[in-house]
């Protein structure tokens, strides 16, 4: 039997379009040779110009999918996405609780890349008060970082203390993503880890292939630590994951274009 680098999870929705949610995660987990399950909260119906529908799976069939893995699988890591209502995040946030899940990444899904809204407010709170308490990083991008800190977001600095007020939400580590910010040549993040604050600084890309960039981040992270790498270092190689990605995009539809999952691969380490 071929042998992987860990075992993952994913709890989030399905995109049919195939650019981000459970597909693009499951890529990731494939390109950085980690084995990934599911638990699928969501269906949509949607492609490269927008979502056309949603159908939220019910919360018995979101706990029978959840002890369905913990009962068998030695899960290294997890990640959570799209979690659009407060019934869902309460029943994560049990599952959590009863399997003792650790290595928990929360990538708080609030808005497709068209712009259509995917969690309501009470569900907000709901992911506020019950979810992120229980995760070992949550992954904001700046809109959700604001809904999450309550502040407004215009500099690297309010990413600072936005991630430093997340934090004292109960997540121990917080990575807000800098890409909204209206900053010509390069994108910034700030990973928030127990205390210490880390900036990461890269070159922009001038694309419009950028469906499914927080969720390949997120599973990239988990997948990452699911292999055993400590946090911060799983947050780099995700980061370096994700822009090979970005470099191999392209346009499948009409619309938004999507990552090159597969084609990014991993980094070839160097010898010894």
């Amino acid at each position: 039997m071929t042998s992987y680098r860990g075992l993952a999870a994913t709890i989030a929705g399905s995109d049919s379009g195939g650019g981000a949610g459970i597909q693009a995660d499951l890529k990731t987990f494939a390109a950085l040779d980690v084995f990934g399950t599911t638990v699928i909260t969501a269906l949509t119906a949607q492609n490269s110009l927008g979502v056309e529908a949603i159908f939220d799976i019910p919360p018995s069939m979101i706990r029978a999918q959840i002890d369905a893995l913990w009962s068998d699988f030695p899960i290294g890591a997890t990640k959570t996405g799209m979690l659009s209502r407060p019934e869902t995040i309460r029943e994560v946030a049990a599952g959590v609780r009863r399997w003792n899940i650790a290595s928990l990444v929360v990538d708080p899904v609030m808005v497709a890349q068209s712009g259509a809204s995917l969690i309501t407010d009470e569900a907000v709170e709901v992911l506020r008060d019950e979810l992120l308490p229980l995760a070992l990083l949550v992954t904001p991008n700046v809109p959700e970082a604001e809904r999450l800190a309550q502040q407004p977001i215009s500099s690297v600095e309010d990413m600072r203390r936005a991630a430093e007020r997340i934090a004292t939400l109960g997540v121990p580590n917080v990575l807000v993503k800098g890409g909204h910010l209206p900053q010509e040549n390069e994108i910034v993040d700030v990973l928030f880890a127990e205390g210490t604050l880390v900036t990461f600084r890269d070159s922009r890309l001038e694309t419009r292939n950028t469906h499914g960039t927080g969720c390949t981040l997120s599973a990239a992270i988990t997948a990452e630590l699911a292999s055993g790498s400590p946090l911060i270092l799983a947050a780099e190689e995700g980061r370096r994951y994700l822009r090979r990605a970005l470099e191999h995009g392209f346009r499948p539809g009409k619309g938004w274009g999507t990552l090159g999952h597969a084609r990014a691969g991993r980094a070839e380490c160097p010898a010894h």
